[in-house]
């Protein structure tokens, strides 16, 4: 038995294909990319954005909860 056609307005279902990645090339790019200095400004504002969401305590009167 043959499964039914797809409706024309829906897309066709996709193919997942399978990709294999070198060990020793992927450690060479991660550790270029830890060398650099745009990885030390991602950690920076990961940090400046979590400060932005952490919760704020009033200074003057009891803590918000």
């Amino acid at each position: 038995m043959n499964p039914p056609p797809n409706p024309p307005d829906l897309p066709p279902p996709l193919v997942l294909t399978e990709v294999r990645y070198s060990l020793p090339m992927m450690l060479a790019e991660l550790k270029a990319e830890r060398a650099a200095s745009t990885f030390a400004m991602e950690k920076l504002d990961q940090h400046e954005i979590g400060k932005l969401f952490k919760s704020k305590v009033n200074r003057r009167g009891k803590p918000n909860k």
